[in-house]
C-alpha cells in the first residue's frame, strides 16, 4: 500500500508529472509551503518542466503570477494571487485567534490594527511597494512601535486581513534574494475568484495536489478542524474518488490525472518544509519512522531538506544561500547506504545547484 501511495502522491505533487510553468505548478498546488523563501521557490521549480532557474521563478513573482502570505497554520505559503482572498476567508480568523495571546501581550488591539491599516494603505496606495524594513518605518512614524516581535505580528495581522501580500522580489547583489516587496493586495491582485463553496474547493484542490489523502491530512495541512474536513469531503464528493475506507478514508481526484513524465528523475533533492513530506497526518508513508526525527519538525520548528528516491525519503541535505556560498556544493547525508546511488544523489543536487545559481 505504501508503495502505491508514494507513486500516486509523486504524481499528484507534480514531482513525477511536472507542470508546464511555474504559475501552473503554483495553481495546481494551491498553497505551497514557503516560509524559507528559497525553499518555496525550489519547491515550485521542482514541479515545473524544463528545469527553471531561480531567476525564472522570481520572474513569476515579479509578474504577479504568484504571491506569498500567511495562508494557513500561521506560516507562509506561495499561492496564486487569485486564490488568496477566498483561502483567507477560511483560515484567517483561526490564525488570528491563535495569535491573540501574543497580540494582547504586545498591546495590539483593534484600535492599533485600524491605525496600522490606515498607515499601510496610505503608504502603499498608488502602486507603491516597500520592503519590510521600510514598512516598519512607516508604522513607527505613525506612532506604532515595531520593537522586538511587535513588528512581525503587525505584519502578519495586515496579511491576514488581506491588506498586504508579498509580491515582487527584492534584488540582492551576489546571491539569492531573501525578501519580497510588500504591496497593497487589492492593487497588486488583478483578479480574485470566489468559489461557491470555498471549503469544498479547498478540499478538492488539496486532494488533487496531495492525494491519495484524507480528512485528517487536510485538517493538519489547512489548520481547520477535523469536523470541517469531513464535511468538506462530503461537499466535494463529486470531484473525488474514494480508494480506501480503513483506517481512514483516502481520496484521489476524479477525472484526468497528471501524466507521468518519462524524463522525471527518480531521485530528488527537495526543499525544507517540503509538501510531499509535511502535509500529512501520517508521515511514515514516505519516510521510515526511525528517520522522522532527523527531518523534523524539530523543537524549533525546522524541517530539513530531503532526498527522495523513488518516492521514499532516504536522506537529508544541507546548503547555504548566504552571499558567496550559494554556489558551493550541497552536502548529502543518506540515512542508509545503497538507498540511492552516488550518481543519482549527485545529479539531484546538481539540479538544485543549477537552479539556485541561475
Amino acid at each position: 500500500m505504501s508503495g502505491m501511495l508514494r507513486e500516486e502522491r509523486l504524481r499528484s505533487h507534480r514531482l513525477s508529472a511536472p507542470a508546464a510553468s511555474v504559475a501552473a505548478a503554483a495553481e495546481h498546488m494551491l498553497a505551497t509551503q514557503a516560509q524559507e523563501f528559497w525553499g518555496g521557490r525550489w519547491a515550485l521549480a521542482s514541479r515545473t518542466r524544463g528545469a527553471p532557474r531561480l531567476s525564472d521563478v522570481d520572474a513569476a513573482f515579479d509578474r504577479g503570477e504568484v504571491v506569498r502570505s500567511w495562508t494557513m497554520r500561521g506560516t507562509i505559503h506561495a499561492i496564486p494571487p487569485r486564490d488568496l482572498a477566498w483561502v483567507l476567508s477560511l483560515t484567517a480568523e483561526r490564525q488570528a485567534r491563535s495569535a491573540a495571546p501574543v497580540r494582547r501581550a504586545e498591546g495590539i488591539d483593534d484600535s492599533v490594527l485600524a491605525g496600522v491599516e490606515a498607515a499601510t494603505r496610505a503608504a502603499l496606495t498608488g502602486g507603491n511597494r516597500l520592503t519590510r524594513k521600510q514598512l516598519a518605518e512607516v508604522w513607527e512614524a505613525a506612532g506604532h512601535s515595531t520593537a522586538k516581535q511587535r513588528g512581525y505580528h503587525l505584519l502578519v495581522a495586515m496579511s491576514l486581513r488581506g491588506v498586504i501580500c508579498q509580491g515582487p522580489v527584492v534584488a540582492r547583489e551576489a546571491g539569492p534574494s531573501r525578501e519580497q516587496y510588500l504591496v497593497l493586495a487589492e492593487e497588486w491582485i488583478g483578479e480574485s475568484v470566489s468559489p461557491a463553496d470555498p471549503l469544498a474547493e479547498m478540499f478538492a484542490r488539496f486532494i488533487a495536489s496531495h492525494g491519495p489523502a484524507g480528512p485528517r491530512d487536510f485538517s493538519w495541512w489547512s489548520g481547520l478542524p477535523l469536523r470541517d474536513a469531513r464535511e468538506a469531503a462530503v461537499a466535494a464528493s463529486d470531484r473525488l474518488i474514494q480508494i480506501a475506507e480503513e483506517p481512514e478514508p483516502l481520496y484521489v481526484a476524479a477525472g484526468a490525472r497528471p501524466r507521468r513524465s518519462a524524463a522525471a528523475p527518480e531521485v530528488l533533492a527537495l526543499p525544507p518544509f517540503e509538501e510531499y513530506y509535511l502535509s500529512y497526518a501520517d508521515r511514515t508513508v514516505p519516510c521510515a519512522p526511525e528517520f522522522l526525527a532527523a527531518i523534523g519538525p524539530s523543537l524549533n520548528g525546522i524541517v530539513r531538506p530531503i532526498l527522495v528516491a523513488r518516492g521514499e525519503i532516504v536522506g537529508v541535505w544541507t546548503h547555504s544561500v548566504a552571499v558567496g556560498r550559494h554556489a558551493d556544493d550541497p552536502v548529502p547525508d543518506l540515512f542508509a547506504p545503497g538507498a540511492a546511488s552516488d550518481e543519482e544523489v549527485g545529479a539531484a543536487l546538481d539540479r538544485y545547484r543549477a537552479f539556485i545559481t541561475g
